[in-house]
C-alpha cells in the first residue's frame, strides 16, 4: 500500500520510510530509496526504468532502473513533489500498469513495487495550482504519515541520540559512547532547525570529538546552553531560561510523585499523566529520576 510522507526537510522521513519497509511484509527485499530533486532529467526516465546498451550516447550496456531494482521491494521517492511533469506522466502509468520498459528495449517486464514517498512541500497546493499531477497524487497517497518537526516531538531526542550513538559504534568497532547530562540536556533543549539530519550530524561531530562520556563543552557553539540569543535578563539570566527552568522543575516533581504514587508502574503513571509511555521514559531521563525504595512522593507531604 502506497505511503506519503509529509514534513520538513531533515525530519527523518527517509528513517520513517525504512521502518515501514522492515516492518512490513517485503523486508526480505530490497529497500531503494532516491531523490527526485538529485536527478538530472535527461537521466531520469533512464534511472527509473533502466535503458539497453546504444539506446543513447554513453550507454554502453544494459543496466536495470530503479523498480527493477526494488522489484518485490520497496522503492522511496524522496521530494517527489520536484519531479518533472513528464515524469509524472511516466511514473503515473508504471504504477497503473505494474510494467516498464527499458529506454530504447521492447520488452515490457512486470515489477511489484511499494512506493513510499515524501516531500516537504505542500503537494495539495501544487496539485491545486497545477504544479503536480492529482491522480498521480491519489496513486502515491493512499495512507499519509504527517511527520512534525523535531522540536514538536522532542520526546524522539533520546531515542534518536541513543539509535546515532549505537550506529555509530557498530559502524566503528568501538563501545558506545555516553553523553553526560548537561550535553544531554543542551540537546533536548535545543530548538533543531535542520531537525533530525542536524541532530545525527551533532552526534557524528561528538562522537569523533568526545571520550566515552561526551561533555557540553564539545557541542557546537549554536547549542551549547549560553550559546542562545539572549531575550530580557532578570538577575542575570534571560526571563524564557528562568520561567524554562521553573517549569521543568515543576514537572520533575509531579513525574516523580507519581512515580512513586504508583510504585514505578510507568505504564500506570503515562496514564495518570495522560501522557505517552515514550514521553514518560524520555522525562526519566532528562531529569535523572531514579526509583529510591520506601522514599516518600515529595508533593504529597510538602517536601
Amino acid at each position: 500500500m502506497p505511503v506519503l510522507i509529509l514534513g520538513e526537510s531533515g525530519t527523518g522521513k527517509e528513517l520513517i520510510a525504512g521502518a515501514i519497509h522492515s516492518n512490513g511484509p517485503r523486508s526480505e527485499k530490497e529497500f531503494v530509496s532516491e531523490n527526485c530533486a538529485a536527478i538530472p532529467m535527461n537521466l531520469m526516465e533512464s534511472e527509473f526504468f533502466g535503458h539497453v546498451k546504444g539506446a543513447f550516447t554513453g550507454a554502453s550496456s544494459d543496466k536495470r532502473g530503479l523498480f527493477e531494482v526494488a522489484d518485490k521491494g520497496t522503492l522511496f521517492l524522496d521530494e517527489i513533489a520536484d519531479m518533472p511533469a513528464d515524469m509524472q506522466t511516466k511514473m503515473l502509468r508504471v504504477l497503473q500498469e505494474g510494467e516498464i520498459r527499458r529506454v530504447g528495449g521492447k520488452d515490457v517486464m512486470d515489477v511489484d513495487v511499494r512506493i513510499v514517498s515524501a516531500t516537504n512541500k505542500d503537494i495539495f497546493d501544487m496539485v491545486r495550482n497545477q504544479g503536480f499531477r492529482e491522480d498521480l497524487l491519489y496513486r502515491i497517497n493512499v495512507i499519509t504519515i504527517n511527520l512534525p518537526p523535531l522540536r514538536e516531538r522532542r520526546e524522539d531526542i533520546p531515542l534518536l541520540i541513543d539509535f546515532f550513538l549505537g550506529r555509530i559504534a557498530e559502524r566503528s568497532g568501538e563501545k558506545k559512547k555516553s553523553l553526560d547530562q548537561e550535553t544531554f540536556h543542551a540537546l533536548y533543549q535545543y530548538d533543531w532547525p535542520g531537525n533530525v539530519r542536524e541532530l545525527e550530524n551533532e552526534i557524528e561531530r561528538l562522537s569523533a570529538l568526545g571520550g566515552e562520556v561526551v561533555e557540553s563543552q564539545l557541542l557546537s557553539s549554536n547549542i551549547q546552553p549560553n550559546g542562545r540569543a539572549p531575550g530580557r535578563v532578570v538577575n542575570g539570566k534571560p526571563l524564557k531560561d528562568i520561567v524554562a527552568r521553573t517549569v521543568e522543575d515543576v514537572e520533575s516533581q509531579v513525574i516523580r510523585s507519581a512515580l512513586a504514587d504508583t510504585g514505578w508502574k510507568k505504564s500506570k503513571t503515562a496514564e495518570m499523566l495522560g501522557i505517552s509511555r515514550p514521553t514518560l521514559d524520555a522525562k526519566i531521563l532528562k531529569y535523572a529520576l531514579r526509583r529510591e525504595p520506601g522514599a516518600d512522593s515529595g508533593l504529597n507531604n510538602g517536601n
